[in-house]
């Protein structure tokens, strides 16, 4: 049980390293080419089919760089495809999912306060909502597509606002979060799998046939990277919210997530603004900060965390608790770890429970066995700088506590 606890914790983090490599890859490709897309510029002389070009400075040289609407006369000899980032990242980020929430899916998924289900129907809605959500979104856009395309980004957000909601009240605060960001990485990424880069094999086979590519390929490609690019910001924010319980854990925490959504378009819109020379719209960023201000205050009022802080003692956590050793490592938590790991911290600068943790009763502290043993036991990473000054036997004791049990 020792190693596999520990081999789990460092396969989650290596999971979560290739996560970031990948989503820094696939964020950074996509950025470029929107600024390069919106940068470029026409000129009398372009090449037939060319719609416009760029010319960019990096590394030491000049690159001239001309895009084709549509498609160039004649296929090129080489031709450099921007997929594998996207589909890297989404392998990567449901491995997370898997490895976080459906294996530990009684602390970190499933709220008996909230939906009291067994885990495997836990993990099948989870599932439901990820395929739903493309199979919605994807239904809209072919239905809106070149009709009403501002009417559409309307009704897109009105349905993540729905699924804000709705995700509240299927799993705990931490895991909507984390699923609405889910559901629309899984929509980006399906935007590439099922759209984009179908779409751009069909204008190549076109072109190797002789035939003259349908423009309408291209129009739909743009349209699906331009909410790509829009969404991606929301998406970071949520996948980052797990580290910090005032913006999952509180009583507005589906209106926080909406209003993160509107914040990630305006900070794009004025990139996007800036990148295509058409003005410099500072009051984005002035919008943008009196909506954090309001998330803040939302995350605070009231300033009592809910279901998310409330933890019972399950079956499987009886057994540490029936542990001879649990008494002992019952004081040190409580001595150790409670000033700050409770209701109401009293840690000064603390005012909610690092990541939503309490610790301050025998089932909480059963309930979090495992995080304990890691964090304090078999690594120095609990207390912070020891500030508690919890002793080498004391960790020597957690570490008993937790291997004798087998869980």
């Amino acid at each position: 049980m020792l190693d596999f606890a520990i081999f789990w914790d460092w396969l989650a983090f290596a999971v979560r390293w290739l996560h970031v490599i990948t989503g820094i890859a696939w964020i950074g490709s996509s950025f470029y080419f929107v600024a390069l897309d919106l940068g470029l510029r026409q000129r009398p002389g372009l090449p037939e089919g060319a719609f416009g070009e760029e010319w960019q400075v990096h590394g030491g040289g000049f690159y001239h760089i001309q895009k084709y609407l549509v498609a160039p006369a004649e296929m090129p000899e080489h031709l450099t495809w921007f997929k594998w980032e996207s589909y890297a990242t989404w392998m990567s980020g449901f491995a997370m999912l898997a490895i976080v929430y459906y294996a530990g899916a009684n602390l970190f998924l499933i709220d008996p306060a909230v939906l009291d289900v067994s885990v495997p129907v836990a993990i099948l809605i989870s599932l439901a909502c990820l395929a739903g959500g493309w199979i919605v979104y994807d239904l809209l856009c072919r239905w809106l597509i070149g009709k009403a395309d501002t009417g559409l980004m309307i009704l897109l957000y009105v349905i993540l606002v729905f699924m804000a909601w709705g995700l509240t009240h299927l799993f705990t605060g931490r895991a909507a979060f984390l699923h609405l960001g889910a559901i629309t990485a899984t929509i980006m990424s399906a935007n590439v799998f099922m759209v984009i880069i179908p779409n751009q094999k069909i204008v190549v086979a076109d072109l190797i046939a002789g035939r003259k590519p349908d423009p309408k390929y291209g129009k739909i490609a743009k349209q699906r990277s331009l909410h790509n690019n829009y969404l991606t910001l929301p998406v970071l924010f949520l996948m980052l919210s797990n580290h910090y319980p005032l913006a999952f854990g509180t009583e507005f925490n589906w209106v926080i997530a909406s209003l993160v959504f509107l914040m990630g378009v305006l900070i794009r819109h004025y990139f996007n603004t800036r990148h295509a020379r058409k003005g410099n719209p500072t009051w984005t960023w002035l919008v943008t900060g009196i909506l954090f201000i309001v998330i803040i205050w939302l995350s605070t009022v009231p300033k009592v965390l809910t279901g998310e802080l409330k933890t019972a003692a399950s079956a499987a956590a009886q057994v540490y608790v029936a542990s001879a050793h649990f008494p002992a490592v019952r004081d040190t938590v409580l001595g150790r770890c409670s000033m700050c790991h409770a209701a109401e911290p009293v840690y000064e600068g603390i005012y909610h429970a690092p990541k939503g943790v309490v610790l301050d009763s025998e089932a909480a502290i059963a309930e979090h066995a495992r995080e304990i043993y890691l964090q304090a036991g078999r690594s120095h990473a609990m207390p912070p700088a020891n500030v508690t000054h919890i002793t080498d036997a004391e960790r020597a004791l957690i570490v008993a506590w937790f291997e004798e049990t087998g869980q």
